[in-house]
């Protein structure tokens, strides 16, 4: 798993390991707050998972650095702040 972060096709995919690591984050948070897996994997690990879903260009950053989705026709995900904001 980790192995695949020191691929360069991943890097280059997303825009480099600034953009990776933005991507990587908020997808764990996403998915830590209950968002539903985008691919299917025989793994609970969900870094596992995010890599996957990056890979089968699931998820990507937008031009304001906003987590989105490739499914349902490109939702944005919520980010950390809005969940926060949801349980007020």
């Amino acid at each position: 798993m980790l192995e695949e972060l020191k691929e360069e096709f991943i890097i280059k995919k997303v825009g480099g390991r600034f953009k990776l690591s933005t991507l990587i984050q908020k997808r764990l948070v996403a998915l830590n707050a209950g968002s539903r897996p985008l691919v299917e994997i025989n793994s609970d690990n969900k870094m596992e998972i995010v890599l996957e879903e990056i890979k089968q260009d699931k998820i990507f950053l937008d031009t304001t650095n906003e987590l989105r989705t490739a499914a349902d026709g490109d939702v944005m995900i919520k980010s950390f702040d809005a969940i926060m904001s949801d349980e007020l």
